[in-house]
């Protein structure tokens, strides 16, 4: 039966995650983000997503060993990154830089080294990219920060603040993992054929790229801003809604009660209070926005969504809007290469079938 764009349809069992539109819950192999992320690292729960099991002092030793080896790019991949256009994008010096691991040396070692070789390469790639398009020089990871505070000395040359550093790596892990979503299909797609990880990774950057699945929060930065600079978010709010604008940040086409994201975003965000003045602003203007929608919208449920936060979080650590994306595939890495890995695990390859519609002469469909 014909499903355009293979809605509803299902094409793979995981025991990765769950995302739970009707309850508002997403589940990391069994666990909800909200017992699995507080307290833990990064590395923590990439290696529990790529192995399905807590890390424990070796492994977790083990994994931090090879995410801080992938800072280290191969002579080839940094003489690529040197001869990209400055005005190329980052997503597409990513997808191209990525591409260039693919090679027999590479490809030799066991495909979870792989995963996060490539996963402590790609904010290295990103970050220098970034910096070259921005005519700034280039920074060297420090071996003595973990995988998020490195990405944030590599972007700015400072060493982040820990309110900074805390904020963005709530975001990162809330966003390695989202069950079947586009780019994680894509992946899946090209390992099924029996292809490689750093191929199945390049198609789902390709995918990531495009602005219906990876687009940038900026709608939600503009409107904190514009909260910002008013003296009522009241006045704000009930404008937009009398004209019958969008309240961006709100409302989730899978989630229909609260994006769990969010809420654990926010309680970051709440547990910085006083640190930083976007995320305090991100929690009043919640507040406020979410009386306002109930009052004018009875009835709809209109909740946070996790680019709600995400957009707070991005504005309080000054992330320009061309790195929202980049940062998005930075922490989706893990997700796509623990999709890799399942698949692999027990592979078929996808081979869907099409339905030929006839066309008549002048290029329309026949009844």
């Amino acid at each position: 039966m014909f499903q355009k764009g293979l809605k509803g349809v299902v094409a793979v069992q995981t025991a990765i995650a769950e995302v739970d539109g009707q309850n508002g819950r997403l589940m990391y192999r069994g666990r909800t983000v909200e017992e699995l992320l507080p307290g833990r690292s990064y590395e923590e729960v990439a290696a529990f997503l790529w192995d399905g099991e807590l890390p424990g002092e070796a492994r977790l030793e083990e994994v931090d060993g090879w995410l801080k080896e992938g800072r280290k790019l191969p002579d080839h991949v940094q003489a690529l990154l040197d001869v990209l256009p400055e005005d190329m994008e980052i997503m597409d010096a990513a997808r191209t830089a990525i591409s260039a691991y693919s090679h027999p040396e590479f490809r030799s070692r066991p495909i979870r080294e792989q995963a996060a070789l490539l996963t402590g390469a790609l904010p290295v790639i990103v970050s220098a990219h970034y910096r070259k398009r921005s005519g700034l020089g280039k920074i060297a990871p420090d071996s003595a920060l973990g995988q998020v505070a490195n990405y944030l000395w590599m972007l700015t040359g400072e060493k982040p603040s820990p309110a900074k550093a805390e904020a963005l790596g709530m975001y990162l892990k809330l966003t390695m993992e989202h069950g079947m979503n586009a780019s994680t299909f894509a992946g899946r797609v090209t390992i099924s054929t029996e292809s490689d990880l750093t191929a199945a990774v390049t198609s789902a950057l390709g995918a990531m790229k495009g602005p219906l699945h990876g687009g940038a929060p900026s709608g939600v930065i503009d409107l904190l801003e514009e909260v910002k600079a008013s003296t009522s978010i009241t006045e704000v709010i009930e404008g937009k809604l009398a004209a019958g604008e969008k309240i961006m940040g709100f409302g989730h086409r899978v989630y229909r009660t609260a994006d769990p994201r969010s809420v654990l975003l926010r309680e970051t965000c709440r547990g910085l209070e006083g640190q930083d003045d976007w995320l305090d602003l991100a929690v009043t203007a919640e507040n406020e926005i979410t009386r306002l929608l109930d009052v004018h919208k009875p009835g709809r449920k209109l909740y946070t969504n996790v680019e709600y936060y995400a957009a707070a979080v991005m504005r309080a650590i000054d992330m320009p809007p061309d790195l929202f994306t980049p940062t998005f595939s930075v922490a989706r890495m893990v997700g796509w290469t623990a999709h890799a890995i399942e698949q692999i695990g027990d592979n078929t390859i996808f081979r869907p079938e099409s339905e030929y519609v006839v066309q008549d002469p002048v290029g329309r469909p026949s009844s």
